[in-house]
């Protein structure tokens, strides 16, 4: 069991005054430590309900966001992702870029192992955009390239 001490980073779980974000904001997410840095495992978080804006006409876009990595000593927590990730909502960005700029917060935040992160998003103008982005420290290059051409391989196959 984790004792307070583990806990006292953790500014957003069980707070019942949190404020949601109205703008893009990175400095939400929270981390704490693996116990299990020994083992290699993969968390995944599904994400179903991910807004944000259209760049150029400011229409909202709705998507699904899958994050799944390999921790190394540090561990995103989920109510500081939930609001992060409610951040995008008025922020106006491609899909291609959303994915993107998460897997980078989170490869800064976290410095993962490996990580993915896979969009799917509505279709606009009967058009889905499934952006598919990863990343991996030297021991994982291999995931790196199975993963990218599995999804590349799966949104062929849709």
């Amino acid at each position: 069991m984790r004792n307070d001490n583990e806990l006292t980073s953790l500014s957003l779980l069980g707070n019942q005054n949190v404020k949601y974000p109205t703008d893009y904001d990175p400095s939400l997410l929270e981390t704490f430590d693996n116990k299990h840095p020994e083992n290699e495992y993969v968390v995944t978080f599904d994400c179903p309900e991910f807004t944000t804006l259209c760049p150029k006409t400011g229409q909202p876009d709705f998507g699904h966001i899958y994050i799944s990595y390999i921790p190394r000593l540090r561990m995103v927590e989920s109510k500081s992702l939930k609001l992060y990730l409610f951040s995008f909502r008025n922020h106006g960005d491609f899909h291609e870029d959303c994915v993107n700029i998460i897997m980078k917060d989170l490869i800064r935040l976290m410095d993962p192992k490996y990580i993915e992160v896979r969009g799917d998003f509505m279709p606009r103008g009967g058009i889905s955009i499934l952006p598919f982005a990863n990343h991996g420290d030297a021991e994982h290059q291999t995931l790196v390239q199975q993963r990218r051409l599995a999804a590349f391989t799966e949104n062929i196959n849709r």
